[in-house]
C-alpha cells in the first residue's frame, strides 16, 4: 500500500517551508508530505495522487491566498478526497472566516499562525485528525480503474478484454461518487468514458484494445522478425501448440487478437478434461498453459490482428492489422471459432448493452436477482446457464431441439436438472429484441405452434453454432463451404494432391494446401470441438512440423 500523503498549500513561501518542516519532522516516516504555493497547483496535485490511486489523510490550507483562498481550495478538494480532514490556516483576525468555513467545507479544526511550538499547537490537533481518519481511510488503489456506463458498448469491451486477459480492475460507474471524483480528476465527463486509469496514473480515454494492451503489460511488439513457427491464435490448440513448440527448442512466436484461452477462457467451469477431477475454470487452465509457455521461451504478442498469410519461397509470412509483419518457416493456424451472430432484428444494435455472445463473466453480477436469457444448447452453454444460475433470479436456456441430449455431455444435463433456477424451453427461438438505451425485451416464438410471446429481458447471452472467421486465408488456403481449413487427406480427391501443391509427399494429417502451414483445433475442417482435443492437435502440430523442417 502507498504512503498517505498530507497536503499543505500557503502561497507565503516561508510559512509553507515551515509548516512542510515541522510535518515532515513529526510525520515523515509514515506519510508523505507535499507542498503547494497555491490553491490551483494544490489540487493538480490532488488530481495527480486520485489518478494514482494514493491516499491524502489531511488538508492544510491558508485562508489568505490570491485567486483562490483556502475555503474555496478544501471545497474544491472535498470533491476528490471527501474522507481527508481539513484544517485552516487563519490569523487571529480571520476566526471568524474560520468559524464559518466549520459549516461550509465541514471543517474539522483551524490552526493560528504562527503555530509554536509544534509540540503544543501543531501536533495535538494532527495526531487526533490523523486517528480519525485512520478509522475510516479512504482505499488506496494500487490497480488498474475502469469508469463506465453500465449499459455502454464500448465500456463492455474495456472490461471483457481486461477480464479475458486475466488483469484485475476496479469498475466505477460515471455517475457514481467514486467515478464521478476519478472522471473529475482526469478533467473529463461523463461523455467521455470509458476512461481507464493505470496503476501509476495515466489515462486512458476510450482506449482500442491495442493501446489497452500497450498499457498494461501485454507484449504487443515482436522480438524478431524472423520465427521456426508462428501460432496464430491462443486458445487451447494455439497454447498446446506454442507450449511443445517452445519446449523443443524452436523460436516460436503466439500471435493474438484479444486474449489467451478462446472460448475455452470463458468458460466457468470444465469438468470433463483429464487430471482434473474437481473441475478448473477456462481461466485457470489458460493462466496455467500461458506461463508454461512463456517458462519454455514462447514469445506472445497480444491485441494483434492477423489480416493475411503469404508465401515468400521457403518462407511463411504474416501480416498484421497495421501493416506490419513477420515470417517464419511454418506457420499453426488455431484461430479457432466464434459464436454465430443472432440475426434478428432489434438485436444487432444492442451488442454489449444486454445482447452478448458467449459467458461475459463480467456481467455476472449485474445479472443478480434478474431474469437472464441464454440461446444456444451446447456445452459452453450449459456452463454458462450453470454459472448464472448463482446470481439471476431465474436462467431460461432456449433451445430448437426437443431437449440437450444431443448436444451437451451428460454431466452437464444432470447439473441443470439438479438446479431449480434453470428452466430450458425446448423448440423456441428468438425472433426478435427491442430497447433503448439497453435491452428490454426478447419476442420468443414457439417453433411447433408458431406462437410468439414477448417477454421482459435485459440480459441476452448467445451460444449458436461457431464460424471459423478465416476470410483472411481467402485465395491462399483451402478451405471448406463453411470456411474450416482443409486439412490432410480432406485435400486429396480421387487420390489426387491439392491444385499447385509443389511437394512429392501428400499433405501431412493436420497441414493445409500451403506445404509448412497447419492448422490445429476447432478452426480445423471436422475436427472434435472439445478442449482436450484441440490441445492434442496443437502437440501433434508440432510434431508434424519437426517433419516438415526435416524435409526442408
Amino acid at each position: 500500500m502507498s504512503t498517505p500523503a498530507i497536503l499543505t498549500v500557503d502561497d507565503d513561501p516561508n510559512v509553507s517551508r515551515a509548516v512542510a518542516r515541522d510535518l515532515r519532522r513529526h510525520y515523515g516516516e509514515n506519510y508523505r508530505v507535499v507542498r503547494a504555493s497555491s490553491g490551483a497547483e494544490a489540487l493538480d496535485a490532488l488530481r495527480e495522487l486520485k489518478l494514482r490511486g494514493q491516499q491524502v489523510a489531511v488538508l492544510l490550507a491558508d485562508y489568505r491566498m490570491p485567486q483562490m483562498n483556502g475555503i474555496q481550495f478544501l471545497e474544491s478538494a472535498m470533491d476528490l478526497y471527501p474522507r481527508a480532514r481539513r484544517v485552516l490556516l487563519t490569523a487571529y483576525a480571520d476566526t471568524d472566516a474560520a468559524i464559518n468555513a466549520i459549516n461550509l467545507v465541514d471543517l474539522d479544526h483551524y490552526l493560528l499562525k504562527p503555530w509554536n511550538p509544534p509540540e503544543e499547537h501543531l501536533y495535538p490537533v494532527v495526531d487526533d485528525l490523523l486517528q480519525s481518519w485512520l478509522a475510516t481511510p479512504d482505499a488506496a488503489t494500487a490497480e488498474l480503474r475502469v469508469v463506465g456506463h453500465r449499459w455502454s458498448a464500448h465500456s463492455y469491451k474495456v472490461r471483457d478484454f481486461l477480464a479475458r486477459n486475466l488483469v484485475p480492475f476496479r469498475w466505477y460507474v460515471a455517475d457514481d461518487p467514486e467515478g464521478a471524483r476519478l472522471l473529475a480528476a482526469a478533467g473529463l465527463t461523463a461523455d467521455d468514458v470509458p476512461l481507464v486509469v493505470t496503476a501509476e496514473g495515466k489515462t486512458l480515454v476510450q482506449p482500442n484494445e491495442a493501446e489497452l494492451a500497450g498499457n498494461i503489460g501485454l507484449t504487443t511488439t515482436p522480438a524478431s522478425d524472423f520465427y521456426d513457427v508462428i501460432v496464430v491464435g491462443a486458445g487451447p490448440a494455439g497454447l498446446g501448440s506454442a507450449v511443445y513448440a517452445a519446449s523443443e527448442g524452436l523460436r516460436t512466436v503466439l500471435v493474438e487478437r484479444r486474449a489467451t484461452g478462446g472460448q475455452a477462457g470463458q468458460s466457468s467451469r470444465i469438468e470433463n478434461y483429464l487430471g482434473f477431477p474437481d473441475g478448473v475454470s477456462g481461466a485457470q487452465l489458460t493462466e496455467r498453459a500461458r506461463r508454461q509457455a512463456l517458462k519454455f521461451g514462447a514469445e506472445l504478442l497480444s491485441a494483434r490482428e492477423v489480416t493475411a498469410l503469404e508465401t515468400c519461397g521457403s518462407a511463411r509470412v504474416v501480416h498484421f492489422a497495421d501493416g506490419s509483419r513477420i515470417a517464419a518457416h511454418s506457420v499453426v493456424l488455431a484461430t479457432g471459432v466464434s459464436y454465430r451472430m443472432l440475426d434478428v432484428p432489434g438485436c444487432a444494435d444492442l451488442t454489449g448493452r444486454g445482447v452478448f455472445y458467449g459467458s461475459a463473466a463480467t456481467e455476472a453480477p449485474g445479472c443478480k436477482d434478474e431474469e437472464v436469457y441464454i440461446v444456444g444448447g451446447a456445452n459452453s452453454a450449459g456452463q454458462a446457464a450453470v454459472y448464472f444460475s448463482r446470481y439471476a433470479r431465474h436462467v431460461h436456456m432456449l433451445i430448437r431441439g426437443d431437449d440437450l441430449r444431443r448436444s451437451m455431455s451428460r454431466y452437464l444435463i444432470d447439473q441443470i436438472e439438479a438446479i431449480d433456477n434453470i428452466t430450458v424451453h425446448p423448440h423456441t427461438q428468438v425472433c426478435a429484441g427491442g430497447g433503448s438505451e439497453h435491452l428490454e425485451h426478447i419476442t420468443l416464438l414457439d417453433t411447433n405452434t408458431g406462437v410468439e410471446r414477448t417477454v421482459d429481458a435485459s440480459w441476452l447471452f448467445i451460444f449458436i453454432g461457431a464460424e471459423p472467421g478465416t476470410g483472411w486465408l481467402d485465395g491462399v488456403v483451402a478451405r471448406d463451404e463453411h470456411g474450416f481449413v482443409l486439412t490432410g487427406p480432406d485435400l486429396l480427391s480421387g487420390g489426387k494432391r491439392p491444385a499447385g501443391w509443389p511437394l512429392s509427399r501428400d499433405p501431412y494429417h493436420l497441414e493445409s494446401s500451403v506445404p509448412g502451414v497447419f492448422a490445429a483445433g476447432d478452426v480445423r475442417s471436422d475436427s472434435v470441438k472439445r478442449v482436450a482435443s484441440a490441445v492434442g492437435e496443437g502437440a501433434m502440430a508440432i510434431s508434424l512440423v519437426h517433419r516438415y523442417l526435416e524435409g526442408q
